[in-house]
């Protein structure tokens, strides 16, 4: 059984500014009106960040999801925080992660699996300065090495 997965929005900030070292998927407390808008991939994540609060509750502030055209009385806060659906024990995991130092936790995509909207959070730790100029130098050289490969592949 193969299950569609269609990205609907992608955090590539989180990733040049933090070392991901888990990922979870989790679902996502939504109305229907917010759901249909997320369907016309009107969803981002890049100023959102994620919470755990004193009653074990995972929550995601700052994700912004237009209104929907149609819905009138029906659209809710566009930045309005939304509860995350996940299993206990990953939460506690992820509460313990969390109370170490240095430790995070990012959205990192927006996403239908089915029919249904789930959100990839990651266990983030974050860079240096010196860490994201040692990525930007390997990605340099990596695209440098790539393009000498297909001019010589031309010849």
């Amino acid at each position: 059984m193969k299950q569609a997965v269609k990205l609907v929005a992608n955090n590539k900030k989180a990733y040049h500014d933090y070392f991901i070292d888990e990922k979870y998927e989790c679902g996502i407390e939504l109305f229907g009106t917010e759901v249909k808008s997320i369907r016309m991939g009107k969803c981002s994540v890049k100023e959102a960040f994620v919470r755990i609060d004193h009653h074990n509750e995972v929550w995601i502030y700052g994700m912004h999801i237009n209104p929907y055209e149609k819905g009138n009385i029906f659209n809710k806060d566009p930045l309005r925080a939304r509860k995350l659906l996940l299993h206990k024990n990953e939460i506690t995991k992820l509460a313990g992660k969390i109370a170490e130092k240095g430790y995070t936790l990012v959205p990192l995509q927006v996403y239908f699996k089915n029919s249904l909207v789930k959100v990839e959070i990651g266990l983030a730790r974050g860079k240096k300065l010196y860490d994201k100029r040692e990525d930007i130098a390997k990605k340099d050289q990596r695209r440098e090495l790539e393009r000498e490969f297909k001019v010589k592949n031309l010849y």
